[in-house]
């Protein structure tokens, strides 16, 4: 009887463990971007990461059964991190280029846009058509994004000063210390539509040269994560959640 006691006991526990397994969720750690708004940012008030990739990965996170984990680190420190498996995913304003292609997977495009020209207020007011036009300039650009190649190849630019984060590259535009800077243009358009630097312009009139879309950035060796995503992403899509989110950071269209 005793034995019989133990052994009814031993399957309830291993019932009861497996039940619970099954119902804790798996926590996905997701590497972001403090300086990336309206896409990615630190919201002050609430000292985490928030933004419309942000809510964006919540909901593919809900609608695919993990719990998402938002890691923060630079830009230019997000690739390396996936490679390395420190973080699962990346949710942030990355566009979907071959090189980046060559080293992580992403998912299917989320959003599309080019790159954005800003000014300092003492800059002579001309038609910039292309790179070639900043020859003789000091021109800033952030690690990591896809305008810092293209920049390199233009001979005659005076200065490509490299920043960790775009409001670095604002204040200095502000101060005068370089006379254009290169931005993701939702991005510019939102930091300065805020007010905070009067002595830095938006070029409205430059058309972008670098077009891309961004997307969920995933290991290469992962792929049963990136086919949860991607099924997620369908089903938000299709169901309006995408291009609601999209509108509520002044994203579409």
């Amino acid at each position: 009887m005793k034995l019989k006691a133990l052994a009814v006991s031993l399957v309830s526990t291993l019932a009861i463990a497996a039940s619970a397994s099954a119902f804790a969720q798996a926590v996905v750690k997701v590497g972001s971007t403090p300086t990336g708004v309206p896409f990615t940012f630190l919201n002050t008030k609430t000292n985490t990461i928030d933004g419309a990739m942000v809510d964006i990965i919540n909901a593919v996170g809900k609608e695919a059964g993990f719990k998402v984990q938002i890691e923060p680190m630079p830009f230019s420190a997000l690739i390396g991190s996936l490679t390395s498996k420190r973080i699962d995913l990346v949710s942030a304003a990355m566009y979907i280029t071959p090189q980046r292609q060559e080293v992580v997977a992403f998912s299917e495009p989320i959003y599309r846009y080019g790159e954005g020209l800003m000014l300092a207020k003492a800059t002579p007011d001309k038609p910039f058509k292309s790179f070639d036009d900043f020859k003789g300039m000091s021109v800033g650009v952030q690690v990591g994004t896809a305008y810092v190649e293209p920049l390199k190849k233009v001979d005659g630019i005076k200065e490509i000063k490299l920043y960790d984060g775009s409001q670095d590259m604002i204040r200095d535009l502000n101060a005068g210390r370089i006379q254009a800077g290169l931005l993701d243009y939702p991005i510019a358009a939102y930091i300065l539509s805020q007010g905070d630097n009067p002595n830095v312009r938006l070029d409205k009139s430059y058309k972008p040269t670098v077009i891309g879309s961004i997307g969920i950035a995933a290991n290469k060796e992962n792929p049963e994560l990136l086919a949860k995503v991607n099924a997620a992403l369908a089903k938000l899509k299709a169901n309006g959640t995408i291009d609601t989110i999209l509108k509520k950071w002044g994203l579409g269209a």
